[in-house]
């Protein structure tokens, strides 16, 4: 030490030297500004993860051959397990996802994905049929698909199948997608007033998936054939659904209904409010703006995105159950939200300014889940119903629980999109959403009079 002179132990950080406000948070997620590169990346490893996990191909189940001249086909042939069902209603929120991910990133491989495997459909589905008129039993999914008995087989490939369709005539999946419709409009349990009901696990039960399981599809037939009675059934469906499901207070839905209760349990569980959701806003993307019944379901929807925006954590995620923050972060309710809320604001039906720093924080919690790997943790499995808080809170969560990769991917195609159209900015240590770029470095920042 040179004599005559002290050193001095750094001064602590104080209100007088330091400011405080602008000391950096602890977040647990990340949070602030967020690039689509950085999004596309963490999709790119879930496509890469669901490419080699879901083969697309017929083989016999005795001796494990690929079989490619589907003529050969017989009653041992089977489609070639992977990890995921290629005909389930997961897959067909997968589906459509990539379709929409093929549109927001450039990415041919998204689109491919689902096109690719929508022709095999086609060039296998007469054979399976003929196996099934030979043999009586065939590939559980085929049968599945060849002959629905429940929403959960039908809706969501059904959608996701309109869609492709859409997109490319030459997929010739109108015959498949005629066959869903049939069961959907014709063949489905209802109550007395025609809104879809089960049987179990009470007589006369709604539950909130079949909102998701039906109607999305019901719209888009609207849109294929151009006939109202399509659009008129799933407005009337929603609305049916939301009058008795429907929790104003809260914003929120129940699960499940039953007929014959006096009292009807609310239990806001978090996937089933994402299909509410996710149905409103596929019909209202293709509702015409003149139905009558427009007006109310953009209403709907609305209401339910304040109740669902309210329920957000501080991490960025939705429980479990919406309402009971000591319930578990769920992750593929979380992406559903994201993605409804992100593409909402992309549609100018809500506020960027008021719901994109909640997209944002949700999109940064989604990231966390999605491993090195593009395996997406959290996700709670396959979930009946229950009238007590205990069955929700302790189903378990799995990589392989197929729910949580559609809409994954659905989220961020949407927050690539809405990066593109909006300008979110760092402003006094907070992410605020700009409808023009704000060019200043500085930390905090008034905003000119436009």
């Amino acid at each position: 030490m040179f004599r005559g002179y002290q050193f001095k132990e750094k001064e602590a950080a104080n209100d007088m030297n330091s400011p405080l406000h602008l000391l950096a948070p602890e977040y647990k997620v990340p949070y602030g500004e967020l690039s689509i590169q950085e999004v596309k990346s963490d999709m790119d490893r879930v496509l890469q993860f669901l490419e080699e996990s879901t083969p697309a191909k017929v083989i016999n189940k005795q001796t494990g051959r690929q079989i490619t001249d589907y003529k050969e086909m017989d009653g041992d042939a089977t489609l070639e397990r992977g990890l995921f069902r290629l005909a389930s209603y997961e897959w067909g929120v997968t589906y459509a996802a990539m379709l929409a991910a093929g549109d927001a990133t450039g990415d041919a491989r998204y689109k491919d994905y689902t096109l690719s495997r929508f022709r095999f459909f086609t060039e296998i589905v007469p054979h399976f049929k003929r196996l099934m008129s030979n043999y009586g039993v065939i590939d559980a999914q085929m049968k599945q698909m060849l002959t629905p008995h429940a929403l959960d087989d039908a809706g969501a490939m059904c959608a996701a199948m309109i869609k492709a369709e859409l997109t490319d005539e030459k997929l010739n999946l109108r015959p498949m997608i005629d066959n869903y419709m049939d069961y959907i409009m014709n063949k489905e349990y209802r109550l007395s007033d025609g809104t879809f009901a089960r049987n179990r696990p009470q007589h006369n039960t709604l539950w909130l998936d079949d909102m998701f399981m039906s109607v999305p599809a019901i719209a888009q037939m609207g849109k294929l054939t151009g006939d109202s009675k399509y659009y008129d059934e799933a407005v009337r469906q929603i609305l049916q659904f939301s009058k008795r499901m429907f929790v104003p207070e809260k914003g929120l839905y129940r699960h499940g209904w039953v007929e014959g209760m006096s009292d009807h349990p609310a239990f806001h569980w978090g996937r089933a409010n994402g299909w509410a959701i996710l149905t409103m806003t596929e019909v209202l993307d293709v509702l015409p703006l003149n139905h009558p019944g427009y007006e109310q379901v953009m209403n709907q929807y609305k209401a339910h995105i304040r109740g669902l925006a309210a329920c957000q954590g501080g991490d960025g995620f939705w429980h479990q159950l919406l309402d009971r923050n000591d319930s578990y972060e769920e992750t593929s309710a979380t992406a559903i939200y994201v993605y409804c809320l992100a593409h909402a604001i992309n549609k100018g039906w809500i506020d960027a300014l008021a719901y994109g720093p909640v997209v944002q924080l949700g999109w940064h919690a989604v990231s966390t889940k999605i491993n090195t790997k593009g395996e997406v943790e959290g996700t709670c499995v396959g979930t009946g119903m229950g009238f007590d808080p205990a069955f929700y809170y302790y189903r378990p969560v799995n990589v392989y629980a197929a729910h949580g990769y559609g809409p994954v991917l659905w989220a961020g195609a949407e927050m690539i999109n809405l990066l593109r159209t909006q300008h979110p900015k760092m402003n006094d240590s907070a992410v605020q959403y700009y409808h023009t770029e704000q060019t200043t470095n500085e930390p905090i920042f008034s905003v000119p009079v436009e």
